[in-house]
């Protein structure tokens, strides 16, 4: 299948450009490199750096190379950030996913896989999560993907658009041979930033507060490996033949772990101490949050094949002991529709 994957270039995006590959699907990448790094694209694969706003040359792009399904990565996600600016989480995560949904209807492509986010759930009163949880976003970035996941729904109704919205938890690891990885600037997701106290290459982590009310006190999440994410994405497309289809998804192992855990596991696996500190705890920092994926399972098949937090952080830590200071791509200045 003919697989335009926007926000290709990506942490999550990239590794399933190369998964898509390895199913015998020909992916098409567009990103326009805010986030993304042009070096995680294999050279055989089609590029383009372009914007979801010039609707034109999208449209172009589609038709072109006869895209059957879209998959859609391209998004801000700090969530921090979208508190204090979001009309740039709103022009960025809903206004061009809308431009990329209304050229698919003009170039009659009918399939979406959109990566959605735990963070519509808001803060919910039981765990595990299942896709039946009421969502209540607490902040912008996880309204914006929430405000799509019901545009989707609509566009399904009305259109006959077939789709599938992936809520995953926390995304971690990186490509079993180490060509590929993890890296944001700035970097927010705990097992790096662990990993690169390890390394001596920043500040002691900071562990935001350990008196909550979990077995060592620290935040419980449910990390998930970005080739597993990737693998359930592509499991979805022959569920997508029949016109209106909508289908939500949870993506996460169901095994919660703690802050201090993946410490542990760091130093583990990396055989060095990661210096670190307890701060007060973090406004909006639920205590515990972690999936029941079951739908997951029984529907797509999906079997999560990393299933131990050591076995994910041994990937990540081959990628940042091959590549320390990650990608080295050079940033456009322009900021419109990034990579996830």
């Amino acid at each position: 299948m003919n697989v335009l994957v926007v926000g290709g270039a990506g942490y999550i995006g990239s590794h399933c450009v190369r998964q898509l590959i390895a199913a015998g699907h020909k992916p098409v990448v567009i990103d326009n490199l805010v986030y993304g790094h042009r070096e995680t694209i294999p050279e055989d694969v089609k590029f383009y750096p372009t914007n979801l706003g010039n609707e034109k040359e999208v449209g172009k792009i589609l038709r072109k190379e006869k895209i059957e399904l879209v998959m859609h990565f391209a998004a801000y996600a700090y969530v921090g950030e979208s508190v204090t600016d979001p009309l740039k989480y709103y022009f960025n995560n809903v206004a061009s996913t809308l431009h990329l949904l209304r050229c698919m209807q003009g170039s009659n492509v009918k399939k979406f896989v959109f990566s959605s986010t735990c963070a519509t759930y808001g803060e919910p009163a039981e765990m595990p999560i299942v896709e039946s949880t009421p969502q209540a976003p607490i902040n912008p970035y996880g309204q914006t993907k929430l405000d799509i996941e019901n545009a989707l729904k609509s566009f399904a109704h009305a259109y006959g658009l077939s789709f599938a919205a992936f809520r995953y938890f926390n995304a971690a690891g990186a490509a079993e041979d180490g060509e590929i990885g993890e890296h944001h600037d700035p970097e927010s997701h705990l097992i790096p930033l662990a990993i690169d106290a390890a390394q001596g290459l920043r500040e002691p982590l900071k562990v935001f507060g350990n008196d909550y009310e979990t077995p060592d006190g620290t935040c419980l999440r449910d990390y998930v490996h970005v080739d597993d994410l990737s693998r359930a994405h592509i499991a979805v497309f022959d569920k997508l033949a029949t016109p209106g289809t909508a289908l939500f998804y949870n993506l996460g192992t169901g095994k919660p772990t703690s802050v201090l855990e993946i410490i542990a596991a760091v130093e583990k696996v990396t055989g060095k101490p990661v210096p670190h500190s307890i701060a007060p705890r973090r406004a909006g920092d639920p205590p515990a949050l972690y999936a029941d994926s079951t739908k997951a399972q029984t529907e797509l098949g999906w079997k999560v094949k990393f299933d131990t937090i050591e076995s994910i952080v041994e990937t990540a830590w081959k990628w940042h002991e091959a590549k320390p200071q990650g990608f080295s791509t050079e940033k456009p200045e322009d900021e419109e529709a990034i990579s996830e």
